[in-house]
C-alpha cells in the first residue's frame, strides 16, 4: 500500500552526498520503492538545486566539499531532512536534531532501516485528523481557526494561530525554533527568526489575559513548549 502511494504521488528525494558508491546503492533501493531520486554532490550544488526545486525529503551527508552538511541544514526550509553520516557522537546527533533535522542515521546502515525511516516521514497523511485540539482549558478549532482559553474566545493572528496549533499538536514536546519556523512557514511566510519571539510573546499575553494562566514557556537556547500542569 505504501509503495503504491509513493508511485501515485511521485515523491521526490534529494540525496546530498559526494560518495558515488553510496549514492548508487541508495538510488537503486529508493527507485525500487517507487521514489524519484535526484543528486547533489556538494553543499553548494544542493543549495542551487533547492533554489529551483522542492523535493519531498532530503538525505543529507555532513562531510561535503564546499559547504558542509552542518552549514546546509539551517538553509533548508519546509522539507524534512534525514542526516545520513558516519559521525556517531550523541552530541552531534542531538545538535542536528535540534537544528532542524527530522532524523539521523549513522553510516554504515542497513537499507531496510533507511527505507523504514524515510517511509515514516513520508507516510500518507491521515485524513481524519481531529478538528478540535484541547489542552487543559485551551481549545483550538482547526476548521474555523477559532481559539478559546478558560472559556473565553481569543482573537489570534495567522502567525499566532499557526504557533499555537503546532504546540497543541505536540503538547509534551519542546519545539525547537528552527522546526517551528519550518512548520509554520507555508501559512506564515512573514514570520522570521527575529520576529518569532515577538509573536510568541503576544500569543502568551492574549492567552494569559483570557484565562489568567500562562500556557507557554520558553526553553532557553532551544525553543518553546506548553507548560505542564
Amino acid at each position: 500500500m505504501l509503495k503504491q502511494y509513493m508511485k501515485e504521488q511521485g515523491l521526490d528525494i534529494l540525496l546530498i552526498d559526494d560518495d558515488i558508491p553510496i549514492n548508487n546503492l541508495i538510488e537503486e533501493a529508493l527507485s525500487r520503492e517507487g521514489y524519484h531520486v535526484s543528486h547533489a554532490y556538494s553543499g553548494t550544488e544542493a543549495l542551487l538545486f533547492l533554489a529551483q526545486t522542492k523535493p519531498d525529503l532530503i538525505l543529507l551527508d555532513l562531510m561535503l566539499p564546499g559547504l558542509s552538511g552542518e552549514e546546509v541544514l539551517p538553509r533548508i526550509k519546509g522539507i524534512p531532512v534525514i542526516v545520513v553520516s558516519a559521525k556517531a557522537d550523541v552530541d552531534d546527533k542531538v545538535k542536528l536534531l535540534y537544528g532542524g533535522a527530522v532524523d539521523y542515521i549513522t553510516k554504515p546502515f542497513q537499507i531496510k532501516e533507511l527505507l523504514a525511516r524515510i517511509s515514516v516521514h513520508l507516510r500518507e497523511p491521515v485524513s481524519d485528523a481531529p478538528s478540535e485540539l484541547r489542552y487543559a482549558d485551551l481549545l483550538l478549532n482547526t476548521d474555523t481557526r477559532r481559539a478559546a482559553a478558560g472559556g473565553h474566545e481569543v482573537k489570534l493572528t495567522r502567525t499566532e494561530y499557526a504557533i499555537l496549533k503546532l504546540l497543541m499538536q505536540n503538547p509534551a514536546q519542546v519545539i525547537p525554533k528552527s522546526r517551528l519556523l519550518d512548520r509554520i512557514s507555508e501559512d506564515t511566510p512573514d514570520c522570521t527568526e527575529s520576529s518569532l519571539k515577538i509573536h510568541v510573546s503576544n500569543l502568551r499575553k492574549k492567552l494569559r489575559e483570557a484565562s489568567g494562566t500562562d500556557y507557554i514557556e520558553s526553553v532557553w537556547g532551544i525553543g518553546f513548549k506548553l507548560r505542564q500542569e
